[in-house]
């Protein structure tokens, strides 16, 4: 049979160690058939193949963001994207200009707000609506920090102080809600008493965001915030023909969750699609350092940081070793020191996944001590990191993390250079909607640590910068890897999913601070054109 598409006359760089490097590449039902030169795949060719030009490209297996939140579009990604405003003045300016829009009445929502546009005063609902000329909600980038105004907590109910079943939190100040509100629990409070998007406009948010992250390179992604809907979701997606992703979708296990909801997600280990699987599950061990929820050995500096986001440990670990022995790949966020402690204490009492399920995995790991640093690799454990969360730190260490922190643990920041020595894998993704999901914007802060374009001496504890090569392992071959898939992806070869990303300059070769700016002339995905530059 022929194949249905080729590329010919490219520059590939397969990470196949077989064959490194080829010019073209043939595809047939969404599967490499063919690797080499140009004669030889244009054997697998006749009138009835689709033929590329890939003469100026710079061919890689495709890109996957290894920890985003796509589903979440139509959650949190909602309203204003004011990421670029760092300055009080800069916010409060976009925050009026949106107001004009919407109305003195309707809800202002913004999402991706830096701290710094708040670093005049401390974060309180009131002053938000004087700013804000109204009723307001912004989401802060780490999607665990919230801010409403009065307005808005009285439509939520919101009167006082609540108890939660996990870490959350509603901030009160001399005995009132300030309008923080801190971790998932306390946001859905506020989030269900607000006018609820349709589903064809959630629907189109989560189509459109994955249309944009093909237009950047991206082939593929962990999206971790699965649930027995969004597999519905995503099965109507295929059958429309609209996911243009392969996903790997982890369900959202919680602390509320009782024994018939465990039971309930332990029956949905195989499910999948031809684009979309299951057979992962997503736990939170801790919240974020600059909300004062992450979980350290030792308090912070405001004497926060001090406990879990699952109320018992032993229930955490009792639930990871029941999804283990289930065949679930376990996936735990862990920001402080003491969760990532706990996370491999109880992946070491848990089974290892099945092969095909890759490896446990650990996400953010943003803070690690030598004793747990040595242990990822002894316990077979992978990290998944966002080298480019550095974004929001300062030099001067004034920045809400780093003072949390204090200086010793701020040395010991994404240690992935440390990691890699010592072979753990590691899974490299954006957090999307917590940082820009461009791969070119990632793969650049994970060889620069710092952003693309500034001087050398910004660069953030730059020994543990990653190479070239590494970086781009991290999309793609460790992202297959580390989900059980080396053997059918994350490389271009015969028999390998035909998930493909070309640049203009092929990423390991061009110098890191230009990488933002290499274009991505084409995606491909199962064998499906999702992208094509103009």
């Amino acid at each position: 049979m022929s194949a249905d598409v080729a590329i010919v006359g490219a520059a590939i760089r397969t990470l196949d160690p077989a064959r490194p490097h080829a010019t073209a590449v043939a595809i047939r039902d969404g599967v490499i058939v063919a690797v080499g030169h140009d004669a030889s795949v244009g054997e697998h060719c006749d009138s009835r193949t689709e033929i590329l030009d890939g003469r100026g490209m710079a061919i890689v297996p495709g890109l996957t963001d290894c920890h985003l939140h796509p589903m979440w579009a139509s959650e949190f990604a909602v309203g204003l994207n004011v990421a670029r405003y760092t300055r009080p003045e800069a916010l409060a300016a976009a925050l009026a200009v949106e107001r004009r829009r919407i109305g003195p009445e309707a809800v202002l929502r913004a999402w991706g707000v830096d701290r710094r546009a708040f670093a005049d005063a401390p974060l309180d609902g009131r002053e938000l609506e004087s700013r804000a000329g109204g009723p307001a909600l912004l989401v802060f980038p780490d999607l665990h920090t919230y801010l409403a105004t009065p307005t808005v907590l009285d439509a939520a109910g919101i009167t006082g102080a609540e108890t939660f079943p996990d870490g959350s939190e509603i901030v009160m100040r001399d005995g009132r809600p300030t309008g923080e509100l801190h971790e998932f629990s306390a946001f859905r409070l506020v989030e269900r008493a607000l006018p609820d998007a349709d589903p064809a406009t959630r629907r189109q948010r989560i189509t459109d965001v994955m249309r944009q992250m093909n237009a950047v390179g991206l082939t593929g992604a962990h999206v971790m915030d699965g649930s027995p809907e969004t597999f519905e979701l995503l099965r109507d997606l295929e059958a429309r023909g609209e996911l243009t992703m392969r996903l790997v979708v982890p369900l959202w296990v919680k602390p509320e969750h009782d024994d018939d909801r465990l039971a309930e997600y332990e029956q949905l280990v195989d499910e999948r699609g031809r684009l979309w699987r299951g057979g992962v599950v997503k736990l939170f061990i801790d919240g974020v350092v600059e909300s004062g929820t992450a979980w350290l050995e030792r308090p912070d500096a405001f004497g926060q940081c001090t406990r879990p986001y699952w109320p018992s440990e032993a229930r955490y670990a009792a639930t990871v070793a029941r999804f283990a022995a289930a065949g679930f790949q376990c996936a735990t966020h862990a920001i402080g020191d003491r969760a990532v402690r706990a996370v491999l204490d109880a992946y070491a009492g848990a089974a290892r996944p099945p092969r095909n399920r890759g490896m446990h995995r650990i996400e953010h790991v943003e803070t690690l001590p030598d004793r747990e640093l040595a242990r990822f690799a002894r316990e077979g454990v992978a990290a998944s990191m966002q080298p480019l969360h550095m974004q929001w730190r300062e030099h001067d260490q004034s920045d809400e993390w780093s003072v949390r922190l204090g200086q010793d643990r701020v040395a010991l920041t994404v240690r992935t250079r440390d990691l890699q020595q010592l072979d753990v894998p590691i899974a490299l993704g954006s957090d999307w909607p917590v940082a820009d999901f461009d791969p070119r914007v990632g793969m650049a802060w994970a060889r620069l640590r710092r952003a693309p374009g500034t001087a050398p001496e910004a660069a953030f504890e730059p020994e543990q910068a990653l190479g070239a090569h590494a970086t781009l392992a991290g999309y793609t071959t460790t992202a297959a890897s580390i989900v059980g898939d080396a053997a059918v992806g994350g490389r271009i070869a015969e028999g390998m999913r035909a998930d493909l990303t070309a640049f203009a300059t092929d990423p390991v070769d061009i110098p890191a601070d230009e990488l933002p700016d290499n274009p991505v002339l084409l995606t491909i995905v199962g064998g499906r054109v999702t992208h094509r530059a103009a």
